[in-house]
């Protein structure tokens, strides 16, 4: 039965009501919308690169190149080269869809015996020691190889980046947030202080953040691609810096890095078809999260019912139960896909949920700091890009003399349990939280999403594409609303309680109060939480996109 206020909610979100609780999250912006291009990024200066090459006739990859380069500037904390990605591209002409794996492995003397005999009970998450190899590089470079345009070459694309880097940015809000809350990561890493803390404190907003050491590193990219990251000078100085710092580098790890292009995972949910990057990404989760909703009535879907919010944080505790239970690196693991992502494994998840048998607990979910951007040009191709450092600020160690902060994939991600598919090996690549989509209507429209957010990407990636499709919600709005999160407690008080059920200001009256009597502990959400989701679609020749207002981003066309 539908809570009394839910269509008032939807009507009040439709008219920009104040929502939320770090300020109105219903902003009252509009959804962006153009003919010939479009770009969502999570920061201005980001989408301002990647339009500026879509207008000068650059293909969306082109852009996507332009614009992740100066993502990597102005978020360092978030992407940049020490980083990794995945990508999709949708073909406008032969509405084929393409993955790209460009996650990096464990180097080849990282095994659980060695961190074991450092004495570690578990894996060091900061630190060199806490690195994989950085994937974005090479997978920035075959991108462009393979859908780019031609017509830009990488020095034209991180141009916008190395200007940035050599002249300073102004710090952003969002951006100042997070270099305020690394403090204590600048008190243990002075290479880290001497560039986000130079007075002695972090720089806060409006401060001018420069980084020339940055801008020596992306101009030997532009000049030299994959070559001068894995096999020349800058390849050096992340070996050596690695080994006088405790890290494990060597420089065949990362001379025998390999980006993949891969066909996609999809799934069909009613009319749509689904794509998403396989495993080492678990975007796998939400197909499977979408495949034990499909089957439940449409109407309990949108946003705001009681009873389609209890569905979908129940398929979120399957889903990743699958995920814990199977997945791992496919050169290691042989991963059930076929299994998980058919129709009968839906249906017996779904059966559970209908007869409230309780879920397998949720382990302690991952956070996650990464950024994202979709764009669409003229001739209808389509790129959904995320790319990571893994935590905010990766190692929280940059390189000296490169300005390069490295990923901490490695110490986030794996597991030392022998048994577990995860489980860290050399060479390996752990399961990546990071996951970009897109959906595809036949005929119809086209859908390019994605968010940053650890375990929380699965959950809000739902909550988006489902407040279009169930509650045909516009495509700013439907980033705009309150979301929800399902994670464990870590308070040891609580630890036997049920997993938490974090939600934002705004929902309809009665909301918390039915997710109770489902059993779920209704907690408020954190400021920390639901930031930096983008969203694009793509039908009757106009494209509509929308950038999450809890990050600084904007969707901007022509």
């Amino acid at each position: 039965m539908k809570p009394r206020n839910e269509q008032e909610g939807i009507r009040s979100l439709r008219s920009g009501a104040p929502l939320g609780v770090r300020g109105p999250l219903g902003t009252g912006r509009s959804t962006a919308m153009a003919c010939n291009g479009m770009i969502a990024a999570g920061h201005p200066l980001a989408a301002a690169a990647g339009l500026n090459i879509l207008q000068q006739g650059g293909n969306a990859m082109d852009a996507a190149v332009a614009a992740v380069g100066v993502l990597g500037v102005v978020q360092p904390m978030m992407s940049g080269l020490g980083g990794d990605t995945f990508l999709l591209w949708f073909d406008g002409r032969s509405n084929e869809v393409w993955a790209l794996n460009g996650s990096g492995a464990a180097p080849r003397g990282a095994t659980p015996d060695y961190f074991r005999r450092q004495g570690h009970q578990r894996l060091p998450v900061r630190g060199m020691a806490s690195a994989s190899v950085p994937g974005a590089v090479d997978a920035m470079v075959t991108a462009l190889e393979r859908w780019g345009s031609g017509r830009f070459p990488l020095s034209r694309l991180l141009a916008p980046a190395i200007r940035h880097a050599a002249d300073g940015v102004p710090v952003a809000p969002v951006v100042a947030e997070w270099i305020r809350e690394a403090k204590d990561l600048f008190d243990r890493f002075p290479s880290s202080a001497r560039i986000f803390a130079p007075r002695g404190r972090p720089l806060t907003a409006g401060e001018i953040l420069v980084q020339r050491d940055l801008a020596a590193s992306l101009q030997q990219v532009a000049e030299g691609g994959r070559d001068a990251f894995y096999r020349g000078p800058l390849t050096r100085a992340l070996v050596t810096y690695s080994r006088a710092h405790g890290g494990l580098f060597e420089e065949s790890d990362l001379d025998t890095h390999q980006t993949e292009v891969v066909a996609p995972l999809a799934t069909v949910y009613r009319d749509l078809t689904v794509y998403t990057t396989p495993p080492p990404s678990q975007g796998i989760v939400v197909l499977i999260m979408l495949n034990i909703l499909e089957g439940l009535p449409s109407e309990i879907l949108h946003w705001g019912h009681p009873d389609g919010m209890h569905a979908m944080v129940e398929a979120t505790k399957r889903a990743f139960a699958d995920r814990l239970r199977h997945l791992g690196d496919p050169r290691f693991v042989s991963n059930p896909i076929d299994h998980l992502l058919s129709k009968e494994n839906a249906a017996v998840h779904r059966d559970a949920i209908v007869r409230r048998i309780p879920s397998a607990p949720l382990s302690a979910a991952t956070p996650g700091d990464t950024t994202y951007l979709c764009v669409g040009d003229r001739d209808g191709n389509i790129v959904s890009f995320i790319t990571s450092l893994s935590a905010k600020f990766g190692t929280a160690e940059v390189v000296d003399g490169t300005g390069i902060l490295l990923n901490n994939r490695l110490g986030r991600g794996f597991a030392l349990e022998t048994t577990h598919p995860n489980c860290l090996a050399p060479g390996k690549r752990t399961i990546h939280t990071l996951m970009p989509f897109i959906a595809v209507r036949a005929g119809g429209a086209r859908y390019a999403f994605g968010t940053p957010g650890g375990d929380g990407q699965p959950q809000w990636n739902l909550q988006v594409i489902l407040n279009v499709i169930e509650s045909s919600l516009d495509v700013q709005t439907a980033l705009e609303a309150p979301r929800w999160f399902s994670f464990p407690g870590t308070d040891p008080a609580t630890i036997d309680e049920p997993p938490q059920l974090s939600i934002e200001e705004g929902f309809p009256a009665g909301v918390a109060e039915a997710l109770a009597a489902y059993g779920h502990r209704v907690t408020p959400m954190t400021t920390e939480e639901g930031k930096g989701a983008q969203l694009l679609v793509a039908e009757n020749g106009v494209y509509f996109g929308g950038s999450d207002p809890r990050v600084d981003g904007t969707a901007i066309g022509y």
